[in-house]
């Protein structure tokens, strides 16, 4: 193990050569170009189109603004009343003096909307993810994790100390086997099972109903991320852990389908008041921006609204056209039925070109590649938006060439 000042070259495991630039500039060296990340910045240019800098327009098949609520007159005008009357920072966090009115509106909605006792907020949903795993597990915990599960959960049992297995993905039966020998070996243990309700880049659902049974037979807790599935999957919208109070917590996003910002944590009063007393990751941060939280509140009084089902049904009857003219044209089905399409295609190289090749064509996918997902299976992720025009399929698939993925 390489100490602070010197650790290991995160590629290979190598002790670094040299001072730590002389280690960066190997380590950077060593990622192959087809993995090399760039950042690139990206402006509106009218509904569900983004544009670079000098470019044309691009219409957006990667953002996760399913319902296109980020620029909804509503969101907008509640996020603007609440940045003229708190400001645009909360300057604190929520223990010291940045706890605002429009903070608990959210938390007390949201409980009511998810049927949970206690809702807390977060500014991110990776920090979310880091406080659930910590309030749940430590150092003589074993956490089991779907093997397709957010990196930020991962980071999260790592800095619980806990030790890790991985189960195969979305398969009960190998979470039963594994759970009933954990119990076996040590059965005061503390157990922690961690899924997604739907896979960001899978486009796969939980069986969240048979994890929960499993975990309640083996008296482990769970924890499930629904942060792409509020607003469009479970019962009107509430994510598919609604209904199961055996679920312990439920962490979710505001940046996906509310169209704003930040995130939450759920759970009933016991574990919600463990939090707030012992979590440093809600504790040492300054709370959500007022305006952000203010929006997610328009957001959920949309979502609860008469117009969110008939949103939520064209979006996945889209997603299931979009699934059928696919495999029309050769490609193997997109697993799942909700609006993230994956175009698996194995290579980096054929990802970024097919990338390129869909962006010159006025469309904007982006390549995904590990350590994103496992090696051998990098993908095109598509990601379909209830505000997509008419005439977007026929698009896509004139510029894809209407052809099967060999050609590509």
């Amino acid at each position: 193990m390489g100490s602070a000042l010197h650790p290991r070259c995160p590629v290979d495991g190598s002790p670094p050569t040299g001072d730590w630039r002389g280690w960066l500039q190997e380590a950077l060296a060593a990622v192959p170009p087809e993995r090399r990340r760039r950042l690139r910045p990206l402006a509106p240019a009218g509904t569900a189109q983004l544009t670079a800098a000098d470019g044309p327009p691009l219409l957006d098949l990667a953002s996760n603004d399913y319902l296109g609520l980020s620029r909804h007159p509503s969101v907008l005008a509640a996020a603007s009343a609440e940045l003229a009357a708190s400001g645009l920072g909360a300057g604190a966090s929520r223990l010291v003096s940045g706890s605002r009115p429009v903070h608990q509106q959210l938390e007390q909605a949201l409980a009511a909307w998810l049927g949970r006792e206690t809702v807390l907020l977060f500014p991110s949903g990776f920090q979310a993810n880091l406080a659930a795993v910590g309030a749940l597990a430590d150092r003589h915990s074993l956490v089991l994790a779907d093997r397709l599960i957010h990196h930020s959960l991962l980071v999260g049992v790592r800095a619980s100390g806990a030790r890790l297995q991985r189960f195969r993905h979305n398969d009960p039966h190998d979470l039963a086997r594994r759970l009933a020998a954990a119990r076996a070996i040590r059965p005061g243990q503390r157990l922690l099972v961690l899924c997604e309700s739907l896979y960001s880049m899978e486009g796969t659902t939980a069986p969240v109903a048979a994890l929960a049974a499993l975990c309640q037979q083996h008296g482990a807790a769970l924890l499930v991320d629904e942060a792409h599935a509020l607003g469009l999957l479970g019962p009107d919208g509430r994510g598919l852990a609604h209904g199961h109070p055996e679920v312990a917590l439920v962490s979710g996003t505001f940046g996906k389908a509310f169209g704003s910002g930040g995130a939450f944590l759920a759970a009933d009063g016991l574990l919600g008041d463990w939090i707030l007393q012992a979590s440093g990751a809600f504790r040492y941060t300054t709370a959500l921006a007022p305006p952000l939280a203010a929006g997610a509140l328009a957001a959920l009084a949309l979502l609860d609204g008469p117009d969110a089902a008939e949103w939520r049904r064209q979006l996945l009857a889209r997603a299931l056209r979009w699934r059928g003219a696919l495999v029309a044209d050769g490609w193997p089905r997109p697993p799942g039925e909700g609006p993230i399409l994956p175009l698996l295609l194995g290579d980096d190289g054929r990802a970024l070109a097919l990338q390129q090749q869909l962006e010159r064509a006025g469309l904007l996918t982006v390549a995904i590649r590990p350590p994103t997902v496992p090696a051998g299976s990098s993908r095109l992720r598509l990601v379909l938006r209830h505000d997509l025009p008419t005439g977007t399929l026929p698009h896509l698939r004139a510029a894809l060439g209407g052809d099967s993925p060999r050609s590509v």
